[in-house]
């Protein structure tokens, strides 16, 4: 496998992105120790990110969705990405992605990482901002408002794909998982920073798999117990399963929001195992051992 030492200075991970060879080829780009301020878009396949170590390779920008562009157009949620991956194949490891943008109140949405890529991996990395740090993509098949979706992939097909989430920490505060993709979270702190919901899946209709936490750890720093939401769904056939996770006393009794939407009940899937301390809301399901058993990362793999 070909391997790029990367080190910090002006645009140094954009271009040397821009100079990697047009091929399939494995490449592994390392990045020492720094601070990357960079907007970077990364569109090759087999392509590996791997730094230091999340506490030293950093890349981080500053971009809000509230932020009125020279067209008069707010720059508008998916013009955020502090990192954008448009390419299967992909993996980042040990490292972080921040979108340093806030306060939330005056800034909005800020995307750390826009994940848009079948078989994409992430290991050992801290994903930073407060709402909407990380999103799973594809997007829904259609807009709620309109330009709701203005961005790199707004016209884009809405592809089926499969992420890995391993031993990451992702930290936010309103929807700050949210998206399409069937992703699946192993061994990962999942931080609220301030009060919200943690998840905000769009899972397409007829899709298998949602979002899976697996022995993962939902977390709140600095925020009042009982002011966070474990999800709601985005689109009504929002998908989310925890499977023996550590639930922090900073997520409400009832765990789940509807956002609302009373279709949900009925189209979207949200369940734990094993049971909870709490009553949960009347829609979510608690899973016996058999049926949590069946949620498998291999199965996972091969649902799409």
């Amino acid at each position: 496998m070909n391997e790029i030492q990367v080190f910090p200075g002006e645009d140094a991970l954009s271009r040397a992105i821009a100079a990697l060879p047009k091929d399939d080829e494995p490449i592994t780009l390392r990045l020492a120790p720094g601070v990357y301020r960079e907007k970077i878009v990364l569109q090759r396949p087999h392509t590996t990110l791997e730094g230091s170590g999340a506490g030293e390779s950093i890349i981080t920008w500053d971009d809000g969705a509230k932020e009125v562009l020279p067209d008069g157009m707010n720059r508008g949620t998916f013009r955020t990405a502090t990192l954008l991956v448009d390419a299967p194949h992909v993996t980042l490891r040990r490292l972080t992605v921040e979108n340093a943008a806030a306060p939330r109140q005056q800034v909005g949405q800020a995307i750390a990482l826009y994940a848009d890529g079948d078989f994409f991996t992430c290991e050992e990395c801290t994903l930073r901002s407060h709402q909407d740090t990380l999103f799973t993509a594809p997007l829904p098949p259609k807009e709620l408002q309109k330009n709701g979706f203005i961005g790199p992939k707004q016209f884009a097909p809405r592809t089926p794909q499969r992420h890995t989430y391993r031993r990451c920490r992702i930290e936010g505060d309103v929807d700050f998982i949210f998206g399409g993709a069937a992703a699946w979270f192993e061994d990962c702190d999942i931080v609220s920073v301030d009060a919200g919901y943690a998840t905000a899946a769009s899972t397409p209709e007829g899709q298998e798999y949602g979002y899976v936490f697996k022995h993962c750890r939902f977390l709140g720093e600095n925020v009042p117990p009982a002011s966070c939401y474990l999800g709601r769904p985005w689109r009504d056939y929002a998908k989310t399963v925890l499977l023996d996770c550590t639930i922090g006393a900073h997520i409400r009794p009832e765990g789940w929001h509807d956002w609302d939407k009373p279709p949900f009940h009925e189209c979207g899937y949200y369940a734990e195992y094993p049971a909870p301390a709490h009553e949960r809301a009347t829609f979510a399901h608690v899973l016996t051992a058999e049926e949590a058993a069946q949620f498998t990362y291999e199965d996972f793999m091969e649902s799409l």
